[in-house]
């Protein structure tokens, strides 16, 4: 069973994320993460940089469903204060 601190220890090293959030439900994980790296990417670009440290884990079947939100950390601050207001 995969643990939110083996994805987070390939995501830390790929990407050095500004935050990072992981749920993970047997091999299904909710990640968010927030990073500089991903400034002017489109969609796509920035899925598939947080797809890549993990393609490993998915190819093996440990990680089965992979659900990614990513943002800017300006994107990020105002996510959060949208978050607070609702």
């Amino acid at each position: 069973m995969i643990s939110t601190e083996q994805i987070r220890t390939l995501l830390d090293s790929a990407l050095s994320p500004d935050d990072l959030v992981i749920k993970v439900d047997g091999s299904h994980a909710n990640i968010t993460v927030v990073s500089a790296v991903f400034d002017a990417l489109s969609r796509v670009k920035k899925q598939q940089l947080v797809y890549a440290p993990l393609k490993d884990l998915i190819a093996s079947g440990e990680l089965h469903a992979v659900s990614i939100k990513t943002y800017t950390p300006s994107e990020w601050q105002r996510q959060k204060k949208l978050a607070n207001l609702s």
